[in-house]
């Protein structure tokens, strides 16, 4: 199965049901069943709202999905999910997982803020979370902040706004993306197919 992580925070149900159309596993994991983890293919980390909100409510969970993503377990962070994957945020003052050294930023002056529509990406590296994506592809995004990794080979797609930002990240089995999949039409729910297939070891 397929773990999404229900720590309070994000839109459950809308990647519940994004995943159940590519994929027949899917499971919405609550702290009551936090050792369920230790079983699943793969997990994914949801997250919406402030990112120190979605820091203190996830924290319960942080060590359990560590030691997952040691053992091997491909794990996906969404939106502020994959923001939670860095050492923390200007945003606010709670740390993050550090999985991913780097930082949060708010996005630039120069822009819009919240960044919120549908942008292509600009692919950087092949990736099997990316197979069948295309630059002509759009997904959909709503974020304040962006991440900025130490070391700029994790970006493995960037979105122009302002300037290049990082809108998917990964480190070996740890992936993540700033935009929504589930809200990003065929496009998005290839992505959670991608995911699903790595999950399966396919």
């Amino acid at each position: 199965m397929i773990a999404i992580i229900d720590y309070g925070i994000g839109n459950l149900f809308s990647i519940y049901n994004g995943l159940k159309r590519v994929y027949d596993q899917p499971l919405l994991v609550t702290l009551d069943g936090v050792a369920s983890l230790k079983d699943a293919a793969g997990i994914i980390v949801p997250g919406v709202g402030a990112f120190d909100d979605c820091a203190r409510s996830f924290r319960p969970f942080a060590a359990i999905v560590i030691e997952c993503i040691e053992s091997g377990v491909p794990v996906l962070g969404i939106c502020v999910g994959m923001q939670l994957l860095f050492e923390g945020s200007e945003e606010g003052s709670e740390t993050g997982l550090g999985l991913i050294p780097g930082s949060v930023v708010r996005l630039p002056k120069t822009v819009r803020v919240p960044h919120m529509g549908w942008n292509n990406l600009a692919i950087q590296r092949p990736t099997q979370l990316l197979d069948g994506i295309t630059e002509r592809d759009y997904f959909y995004f709503v974020h304040s902040y962006h991440c900025v990794p130490r070391d700029a080979a994790r970006v493995i797609a960037s979105v122009d706004y302002g300037g290049a930002l990082a809108a998917a990240v990964q480190r070996d089995n740890l992936f993540g993306v700033q935009f929504h999949p589930e809200k990003s039409s065929k496009k998005g729910l290839h992505i959670l197919r991608n995911f699903a297939a790595i999950a399966q070891g396919t």
